[in-house]
């Protein structure tokens, strides 16, 4: 049988509001479409100056026809509404027609987005305040129950959390503090040293160490290591669902995972603190005998008089509200992960930024409040 080649035969009505039909035929392959490519092409241009609605397209007697044709007819079928096509042929015209779809328009700048992303913003701070507050409430409730009746106090995972919180975290901070402490005293050493004011190093970095210093550095490695550990703890067990299976059982979250978690790192953390102190003075009097020639008995001989002891105890009770904020806040991040790794990987990042901006924010209510004392 003679091959035929492409052809497209176009019938007009004699009303202009009736539809023009186009019928294609032949072998719409690159073959096929060479021996007429001039016709096919003015003929195609002046169907193109038809609004496409109006054109009917018959493509049932087309033979073959491979990818270049299909491209071809799809360009000329753009917008048409009435179009009958073969079975065999509709795959192939359809997923040229998904390749040839023109991209969608880039979304216009919408001149205030900053203010809907602020807004969400703000919204998301609310709910984090409400559901932040709730969970104090609830632990506040589960705190005058436990006064009631110590012995339901989970000793075990307090003492565990003790364990973990300060004893494994003391290696770490009092080797920052000794770094700090002999920086410190290295850099007011030099200063002093121009007026003859020795001593005085005595005053500076004793009252920096114990009162600021010791209890922000501290906290800061246990918002970074311990409050990362617990949210990762946490978001676990919501992840494998066991927060949910303990309160089918009926047992309280709160009292039993959070309450003695925030106790553990409320009362190991004044003791990391006072461990890091020790570390930073030992570092300071290294610097101040070897720049200075302030012996170690004599730096602390000298120590009670330049520093009262008060300082001391500030910032013991400031790392104690340090330990609360850092467990509550990770604890906080811990139980509102989703299931999800992508949500548990959010949580833990969320927590860190938020303890560590929770304990500068403490750090300067409290310098203010107290700026008085000492």
């Amino acid at each position: 049988m003679p091959t035929r080649a492409a052809a497209l035969e176009v019938r007009t009505q004699a009303k202009d509001a009736a539809p023009i039909r186009v019928r294609a035929s032949g072998l719409w392959t690159f073959h096929g479409m060479k021996e007429h490519d001039a016709e096919l092409a003015r003929t195609l241009a002046e169907l193109q100056q038809t609004p496409p609605e109006r054109i009917a397209w018959d493509l049932t007697d087309v033979g073959e026809i491979d990818d270049a044709g299909a491209i071809r007819l799809v360009h000329a079928l753009r917008g048409a509404k009435d179009v009958r096509v073969a079975e065999a042929h509709r795959d192939l015209l359809d997923q040229i027609a998904r390749g040839l779809a023109a991209p969608e328009e880039r979304a216009r700048i919408d001149p205030l987005a900053g203010v809907v992303r602020v807004g969400e913003a703000a919204q998301d701070a609310g709910i984090q305040f409400r559901d932040g507050v709730t969970l104090l409430g609830q632990l506040a409730l589960d705190a005058s129950a436990l006064a009631r009746r110590p012995g339901e106090l989970p000793l075990r995972e307090f003492s565990a959390g003790i364990y973990r919180f300060g004893v494994t975290a003391l290696p770490v901070t009092m080797l920052v503090g000794f770094l700090v402490g002999i920086v410190l005293t290295y850099l007011s050493a030099l200063q002093l040293k121009r007026y003859g004011a020795d001593m005085l190093v005595i005053n500076i970095v004793g009252i920096g160490v114990l009162r600021e210093l010791g209890p922000m550095l501290a906290s800061i490695i246990s918002a970074g290591r311990s409050g990362s550990a617990l949210t990762a703890q946490l978001g676990v067990m919501r992840v494998t669902e066991e927060v949910e299976a303990l309160s089918v059982m009926g047992i309280s979250i709160t009292s039993r995972l959070v309450l003695p978690r925030v106790l553990a790192l409320a009362v190991a953390l004044p003791l990391v603190a006072f461990c890091t102190d020790m570390a930073a003075l030992a570092g300071a009097m290294l610097v101040s005998q070897y720049t200075l020639g302030i012996t170690p008995g004599a730096f602390l001989q000298a120590l009670p008089d330049a520093v009262e002891v008060v300082n001391f105890w500030i910032g013991i009770g400031k790392s104690s509200a340090f330990g609360f904020a850092v467990a509550f806040i990770a604890c906080h991040y811990g139980l509102r992960v989703l299931p999800n790794t992508d949500s548990l990987a959010l949580g833990v990042t969320r927590s860190v930024v938020a303890s560590i901006t929770a304990v500068i924010i403490l750090d300067a209510i409290f310098a203010i409040l107290l700026k008085d004392v000492g």
